[in-house]
This record gives structure tokens, C-alpha cells and sequence, in this order.
């Protein structure tokens, strides 16, 4: 099971959103280059870091910022958040991503997503976010009239090779992750999926490596962390044990 910690970057600060909702962010004093080097020191492997002032604007903001982790820190990044266009996707790659995740653009464009996948092969994830088993797109306040798991039909043979599965009702609340519908997602997609969205304590990291599903890659964990809900000493000790 990798475990992901998240940093989520706005205006050069980590900030944890509920359910996604900009008005209700929480700002930590800590900066994301001081948050990656506690993650490295503490033997974190992966990380999965979300621009969201890229998610407004469409464009690759805090690229400075990722360019400096991956250089210092020689982590695993899946980076996202507004990447609409092969330019920022080839700034990410070029920059040591291992992952770019597309999200909005992927889901309203599929050619995109499928041209993308073979122009930056094992290089795309896609993020899947919904409420209710529907898709959500652009930050969340577009509801679209699908179900997330007759898109992933649709896209399951495009090369994707991550999927990460939010459910938005759950993102920063500390409710526990919705594991029924990632179960759910994983048992369809031909790639393997990382459970995101709601991680409230190091329970649900160990329920999350009980599935009974070789294709759940692993867990994306953020608020729990920033709060003091999981400490790191603790959760680093659940990677691949």
C-alpha cells in the first residue's frame, strides 16, 4: 500500500479546503517545500500535491515550487490541479513528476485525455471526483449528469495508468474515505486505484490495506496530518508492511 501525503498549495502557502469550497479553506504556517522535507525526512516515498491556484487560473502557478521538491527531495510526486493542455503537462513531466493528473479538462474532453495518454505514456492519472456517484468537474461546482463509473467505461482503454478516486462529500472532513464506491471503481478500471477523500485516523489507513482488492494502490492522506489526527512516525510504518 503506498501512502500519499498531500500538500495542497495555495498562494505559496499549505491549505486544506472542506469538500473542496475555497471559502472554507485552513491555512498552515508551515510552507510546502518545509511540509515535502518533513514528509522525505520521515521516509515518505510518494506525494501528491494539488496547485489550486493552478485549479483557478488553468495554468502551471506554483511549477517553481514542484520543480524545488522534486529536486531536493528525489520524491514520487502526482501533481494536479487546473492541467488543461499538453504544455503543462510536459512542464510537470520535464520538471520530475512521475504522475500529472488530469481532472476537469480529461472528463469534458476525452480525445484530450486519450491523446495525453499517448503522447506521456505511464506519466497520467486521472482524478475522478464526485458526489453521490456522479462526476464533479471544475473545482467541484460543475455536477455533471454522469456516473463516474460509466465514464470510467468509456476511458478505461485510453492508457491511463493511475486513477484517483475522490468523494467530494467526504474531502476534508476527516469522515473516513467512501471504501464501498472505490471498491466499486477498482474492480472495473484496468489500472490501479488510489482511495482519496476523508482519511480521519490510522484506521482507516489499516482498513484500506484489509481490502480484499490487489488493484487499490493506495491512500491519499492530508487534513488527519496538518491536524495531529495521524502522526507521521505512525503512519509511515503502514507503507508496504
Amino acid at each position: 500500500m503506498k501512502i500519499f501525503p498531500a500538500i495542497d498549495i495555495k498562494d505559496k502557502k499549505c491549505v486544506r479546503l472542506i469538500k473542496g469550497d475555497f471559502d472554507n479553506k485552513t491555512e498552515y504556517e508551515i510552507s510546502p517545500l518545509d511540509q515535502a522535507s518533513k514528509y522525505k525526512d520521515h521516509g515518505f516515498k510518494n506525494l501528491h500535491i494539488v496547485d489550486l491556484d493552478g485549479a483557478l487560473t488553468g495554468e502551471t502557478v506554483n511549477l517553481d515550487i514542484i520543480q524545488k521538491i522534486v529536486s531536493k527531495f528525489d520524491l514520487k510526486i502526482e501533481i494536479g490541479g487546473g492541467v488543461r493542455t499538453f504544455e503543462s503537462i510536459q512542464k510537470y513531466v520535464g520538471s520530475g513528476a512521475e504522475k500529472v493528473i488530469l481532472g476537469s479538462a480529461a472528463i469534458k474532453d476525452k480525445d484530450f485525455l486519450k491523446e495525453a495518454c499517448s503522447k506521456f505514456k505511464n506519466k497520467i492519472a486521472l482524478g475522478l471526483d464526485a458526489k453521490g456517484g456522479y462526476l464533479s468537474v471544475s473545482g467541484w461546482k460543475e455536477n455533471l449528469n454522469q456516473l463516474t463509473i460509466d465514464f470510467l467505461k468509456e476511458v478505461n482503454d485510453f492508457g491511463v495508468s493511475r486513477m484517483i478516486y475522490t468523494d467530494i462529500n467526504r474531502d476534508g472532513t476527516k469522515a473516513s474515505p467512501n471504501f464501498e464506491e472505490t471498491e466499486k471503481i477498482a474492480e472495473i478500471s484496468n489500472c490501479p486505484v488510489v482511495i482519496s477523500g476523508g482519511v480521519s485516523s490510522i484506521d482507516d489507513i489499516r482498513k484500506a490495506k484489509g481490502l480484499n482488492n490487489k488493484n487499490i494502490e493506495g491512500i491519499i492522506v492530508g487534513k488527519a496530518i496538518y491536524d495531529g489526527d495521524i502522526e507521521l512516525d505512525e503512519l509511515v510504518k503502514e507503507i508496504d508492511a
